[in-house]
């Protein structure tokens, strides 16, 4: 993962798509060195989707 996932584009996927992408960024953190452009981007990115997977929870199965 090499660019910033942003909360407009998150907003249209599953969570499934979500929970993937969500494990890709924590591997992409794992993998970087401390005080990296990548590593910011992975944080930041993590915490989009983080927010984007707690609305998709609070919004219910879509009944």
């Amino acid at each position: 993962m090499n660019r910033l996932l942003t909360a407009f584009e998150l907003q249209r996927r599953t969570q499934t798509e979500l929970n993937v992408l969500f494990r890709q960024a924590s591997q992409t953190l794992a993998r970087s060195r401390t005080g990296t452009p990548e590593r910011r981007i992975a944080l930041a990115s993590l915490e989009n989707i983080s927010r984007a997977l707690a609305l998709s929870f609070a919004a219910g199965p879509g009944f």
